[in-house]
């Protein structure tokens, strides 16, 4: 890869491990929907997917509620390395042209959801049996974008979990989702030696941006923060989705 577009890769990396910093999520979203820009996702997605699980392990054990996650999600969990395995051709097969116009679509509607405050709620008792199809749809989504927030996440919001818990269940889902994705990008031969120096250059800046995100988190008011983070997503989401249109019909 030519310096540019590392030089690129790094402020990418930079960035959302920034935003992951402050809001305890977003670095796959972020860096896909950016990277993709110049790149075709599943290309993006094969540089994002090492600096993903190793800063999703690390969030997946700070914090003390891993057996009750584990009891509470593993239908969702199951569902979704299903549907990853399922949509495994998604994003290299001959429907991967529509990919960037998918991911337009889901950083739209994940930032209207998210700016609209609706919230669902899930008894208990029904967690389990609504768990697996969620899942199962939001792997075939991953599959073919690498984005795992649509409709995991609202599913982990209407099942009640408190704010620690549900920032440590996303990391041990995002774990989860992204270490399938792994086998699907590895079949597809997308996972190789010349996606090292660009993961590795990814991974540095991505825990250098969660460090400074940290930081940040303690200074200010995260629903600030929350609320401008997914104006521009949805900013990211509409201009894909337009590129990608212009230059089907174009």
């Amino acid at each position: 890869m030519s310096d540019p577009l590392l030089l690129l890769i790094a402020a990418v990396f930079a960035f959302a491990g920034f935003i992951k910093g402050v809001i305890g999520l977003g670095l796959p979203t972020v860096a896909i929907g950016l990277l993709a820009v110049v790149m075709p996702p599943a290309h993006a997605m094969a540089i994002v997917i090492v600096p993903a699980i190793v800063t999703n392990i690390w969030q997946t054990f700070a914090g003390s509620y891993l057996s009750d996650i584990l009891r509470r999600l593993w239908p969702l969990m199951l569902g979704s390395v299903i549907g990853i395995r399922l949509g495994s051709g998604l994003m290299t097969g001959p429907y991967a042209r529509y990919g960037t116009l998918v991911l337009g679509g889901l950083l739209v509607i994940h930032g209207i959801v998210g700016l609209s405050r609706v919230r669902f709620h899930v008894a208990p008792a029904q967690e389990k049996w609504i768990g697996g199809p969620v899942g199962l749809i939001t792997g075939v989504v991953s599959a073919a974008t690498g984005v795992q927030v649509i409709p995991s996440m609202p599913f982990m919001q209407a099942i009640g979990m408190e704010k620690d818990e549900l920032v440590q269940a996303l990391g041990v889902f995002f774990t989860t989702a992204t270490l399938a994705l792994a086998f699907n990008l590895t079949d597809a031969g997308l996972l190789s030696v010349a996606t090292a120096l660009p993961g590795a250059i990814a991974m540095v800046a991505a825990f250098a941006g969660m460090f400074v995100g940290q930081a940040v988190r303690t200074q200010m008011h995260p629903d600030a923060f929350r609320r401008w983070f997914l104006i521009s997503i949805i900013g990211l989401g509409c201009y894909l989705a337009a590129e990608t249109l212009v230059r089907m019909f174009g």
